[in-house]
């Protein structure tokens, strides 16, 4: 048990007051959120050493970007921002960007910043929050190293319904499907089992499984199955998005030794719920996008994320920060402006960023090139991160590798995968080095180092980076796992035991313990299971088919390859392959066309009214109006139009995050009366979707459904004097 442990009538059975009097009931309907920007961990050295990881590129845009970016899209109005270390570079790039708070673009009314300077621990940070009383009801907890799209409105109302039945639930944890298979969003190396009532959705266990231990089970307390169903889940990921009352700042306070969310918190609370009486719940979403840039190999993965769509609005072409120009070109190719790629060379499914310059007879494949970068000639650059102002020089060979901003990689040097190549290295003429080599101009501690030319080269400039507590770490320290950029346990004598069994042959017999069921939940229709990664269960790869069929589509509306009659053929092909269903098939169909809608009714490409845009997606290109009917919709029932018209309403409503409400909700009236005019929906069908309850939910879906209000005005009295047109002539 924790130490200095409260009894059932402590503060967290209480419940904490705001410090501030009579402002319970104002703030109460303020959502507030708290931004951890310090993780306390070495994860991200050499490159933390210098810089803290919140600021660190994504695909070119500071990770802090898109954490705020989550927060925002989800009516966060007061931010506090916990720092650590670099909290001075956080602050100033903060306030120089359009989240501070004297700017009107900002769309928080406060955000404050809290240093504490003896803090050790992310415990420390809340414990101090606790302290403060500055935290008026319901809270979001996140890191500052989240890339998120998905909506926190049901987990909210859910979280508050809870709490209104019964005060001591106090936390709402939400997490993400992901399947059972190999998924590169997992964490790797340490596998999360959460023990969950499926019923009242609420969180019984937690541990952490990890291939270094001995034993590959976890070992339950019988009481806490009692008069319950269970389901053992370890197919979820965690991004540790947390809804949370003030109760959950007064139980890290009355545990003093808690350092970690999970591992300490949410273990400890669970197993001393006896004790402390509060509950945690889940809210589990099939949907959307949810990770964090946990270590390199989760910035690898959701790197490729981002390129490949998963985050979307957040990606490259959204240009979340002023003044980047990014624009999707062929072979998934996204840049900016006064970006220069001489003939003979082959880039492909990359990002660059402005005024970066490719040689002659070079290759980049699958790689981030930051700004003003200068990639010389027969260069070969292949599942890299190349970050601002760095040189690679001609000839020379980069696989797999991070090299930080100002660096230079010498002529035909070679960096071999897994190396990292921190701020300001110079690595001399042909040197090569090794795999998993970091090379840094700082130790450990922050000093300058001599250069070693056995590492760089008798020209180069940095020496090989060791950190010390890499020798005092035990060797089955799980930990060890997520420290490089390619993760590997070839090297491990490992138990090919299943981490999802539960083990609890000391108590009871599976018949005595009841009903505790690996996980039920299989992907749905809708499901958004994986991202950048392969599943190798053997589940249908729903992830993989929309991203594809939405890409390929996009392409022809674009004019970039193909033509309708080719693409449909394809597309049937990717829905065999996947095993997609009808409504996976009328999703990648809705998205597809209401995206280049929203493409073009954007400045660069014209600006068009949303009628024009709308008119045009689905007219200019031959083919496209046969294809959105006969696959978008297909036997024509009322019954498959009222779902393509939901799946066209979601997909507008997504838009809602690029383009404001209202010029989404005049979309798809436009796209509703233009299918209407083509023959594609028919009145039962549109009148059909304007009753179903699904498309009136709060928020962004009745937002844009407003706009639809008079032309099913107009369709309903075309309907009446039709009938009475009827009845004359009887």
């Amino acid at each position: 048990m924790s130490q200095n442990k409260a009894a059932k009538g402590g503060a967290a059975a209480r419940g904490k007051k705001s410090g501030k009097p009579g402002g319970d009931e104002k703030r109460e309907d303020v959502l507030q959120a708290v931004l951890i920007a310090d993780s306390f961990q070495t994860r991200f050295h050499p490159f933390s050493l210098e810089k803290p990881r919140c600021l660190l590129p994504l695909a070119n845009t500071p990770l802090i970007e898109y954490s705020l970016e989550f927060l925002a899209m989800n009516g966060v109005q007061e931010v506090f921002i916990y720092c650590g270390n670099h909290h001075d570079q956080i602050e100033r790039y903060v306030h120089d960007s359009r989240w501070s708070p004297t700017s009107r673009s900002c769309p928080f009314s406060s955000l404050e910043f809290i240093r504490v300077a003896d803090a050790r621990s992310i415990g420390d940070f809340l414990r101090d929050l606790d302290k403060r009383n500055i935290i008026g009801g319901d809270f979001v907890l996140v890191h500052g190293d989240l890339v998120a799209n998905i909506s926190l409105e049901e987990a909210l109302a859910a979280h508050r319904a809870r709490r209104e039945a019964n005060r001591d639930s106090c936390m709402t944890m939400v997490l993400r499907e992901a399947g059972e298979g190999e998924h590169d969003t997992k964490t790797k190396g340490i596998t999360p089992a959460f023990i969950i009532d499926p019923n009242a959705k609420r969180c019984l266990h937690y541990e952490e499984i990890h291939p270094l231990q001995t034993d590959h089970y976890v070992t339950l307390d019988p009481s806490i199955l009692e008069n319950r169903e269970a389901e053992a889940r370890t197919d979820l990921i965690d991004a540790e998005i947390d809804i949370c009352t003030p109760d959950v700042l007064a139980l890290w306070s009355e545990s003093f030794d808690y350092e970690l969310p999970r591992a300490n918190f949410l273990h400890g609370v669970l197993k001393d719920w006896e004790l402390n009486g509060k509950m945690i719940h889940t809210q589990i979403v099939d949907e959307g996008y949810s990770a964090r840039v946990r270590n390199l190999q989760m910035y690898d993965a959701i790197s490729r994320d981002v390129l490949n769509g998963w985050t979307f609005p957040f990606a490259p072409e959204c240009n979340l920060l002023p003044g980047q120009t990014y624009q999707l070109h062929a072979d998934n190719v996204y840049r900016e402006d006064d970006v220069e790629i001489e003939d003979r060379s082959e880039v492909l499914d990359s990002v660059l960023g402005k005024d970066t310059h490719v040689g002659s007879g070079s290759i980049v494949r699958n790689s981030v090139i930051g700004r003003n970068c200068k990639i010389g000639s027969n260069v070969r650059i292949t599942d890299s991160f190349i970050w601002d102002d760095t040189t690679i020089n001609d000839g020379a060979v980069v696989e797999h590798a991070i090299i930080a901003e100002r660096g230079v990689v010498g002529e035909k040097a070679v960096v071999h995968e897994g190396s990292l190549v921190s701020f300001g290295v110079q690595l001399g003429d042909r040197t090569d080095v090794k795999p998993a080599t970091m090379l840094s101009l700082l130790s450990s501690s922050g000093q300058i180092v001599s250069s070693q030319p056995e590492f760089v080269g008798p020209e180069g400039k940095g020496a090989l980076f060791q950190d010390p507590e890499d020798d005092d770490t035990d060797p089955d320290d799980p930990s060890n796992l997520q420290k490089s950029l390619i993760y590997s346990i070839e090297d491990l004598d490992l138990s090919d035991s299943s981490v999802s069994s539960l083990g609890d042959d000391d108590y009871m017999s599976d018949e005595e313990l009841g009903p505790v069921s690996p996980s039920t939940s299989q992907p749905t229709s809708r499901s958004r299971l994986s991202s950048f990664a392969s599943d190798d269960s053997g589940a249908p790869n729903y992830s993989s088919f929309h991203s594809d069929a939405v890409h390929g589509l996009l392409d022809v509306l674009r004019g970039i390859s193909g033509n309708f009659e080719s693409e449909k053929l394809e597309f049937m092909s990717l829905r065999l392959a996947n095993n997609a269903s009808d409504a996976a098939m009328r999703k990648a169909v809705a998205t597809a066309f209401v995206r280049r809608a929203v493409e073009l009714m954007n400045a660069e490409n014209g600006a068009l009214e949303p009628s024009k845009a709308a008119k045009h997606v689905l007219t200019s290109r031959e083919g496209a109006t046969d294809f959105v009917s006969d696959v978008g919709v297909g036997d024509h029932s009322v019954s498959e139009q009222v779902e393509f018209a939901l799946a066209v309403q979601k997909a507008c409503a997504s838009s809602a995050k690029l383009v404001d409400v209202a010029k989404a909700g005049n979309l798809l009236a436009a796209m509703l009366q233009q299918m209407y005019d083509l023959d594609i929906l028919e009145e039962e069908g549109i009148l059909g979707w304007w009753e179903d309850d699904r498309g009136k939910e709060d928020g962004l879906m009745s937002g844009v459904r407003e706009k639809c209000q008079a032309l099913v005005e107009w369709l309903e009295n075309a309907d009446e004097e039709s009938e009475e047109d009827e009845d004359d002539n009887e």
